[in-house]
């Protein structure tokens, strides 16, 4: 868990900017950053893909969900157990359950794999350098800190600050995409 107070100041202010976004919009730049995902080589060649389902106001992954699975792809979600979080196989959208937080995750009767090619991380706010900023509970840190692939931040532009406060254990996130551009950070 997070306790800077600068990060909490700055997570409820973008919080409530991004949450201030109508739904039509967040529905086109959803679909200009699934567009735009498969310009990524990390994304395009992946065959184990981590995704999540989408909560609140972040962008809408159920069509690129949907994409990489009628491909054939291997699609992973989330699942928190405990302290920490793992990667379940979905083979559609009845694989998931309301889970922690509300937030729907594969079933307990999903294959856990944690090797994946790439994961697409959600981001309430990110750098142009990598550093994202999260919901503050430290989950894809530990993560990513464990299992080291290729991470995408799916994000709108608006939601892109130049300077974020990184503490020790933030790990940097590889590919940034927007409605507007894809970055590769400088890593």
């Amino acid at each position: 868990m997070d306790n800077n107070p600068e990060k909490e100041s700055l997570r409820n202010l973008l919080l409530e900017k991004r949450d201030n976004t109508s739904f039509d919009l967040m529905k086109i730049a959803s679909g200009k950053i699934q567009k735009k995902l498969k310009k990524i080589f990390a994304f395009r060649d992946a065959q184990k893909i981590g995704a999540y389902y989408p909560i609140g106001s972040e962008i809408f992954t159920q069509d690129i969900i949907q994409e990489l699975l009628s491909q054939g792809k291997e699609v992973f979600l989330p699942k928190v157990i405990g302290d920490s979080m793992e990667f379940r196989k979905i083979s559609s959208f009845s694989s998931l359950e309301h889970g922690s937080f509300d937030i729907m995750e594969p079933k307990d009767d999903c294959p856990v794999n944690n090797n994946l090619d790439v994961i697409l991380v959600p981001t309430v706010a990110i750098s142009p350098t990598g550093v994202r900023l999260g919901y503050g509970h430290g989950f894809y840190d530990k993560f990513l800190a464990k299992n080291k692939t290729a991470t995408i931040s799916l994000t709108l532009e608006k939601q892109i600050i130049k300077n974020i406060p990184k503490s020790e254990h933030d790990v940097l996130i590889d590919w940034i995409v927007t409605e507007d551009q894809i970055l590769q950070t400088q890593r």
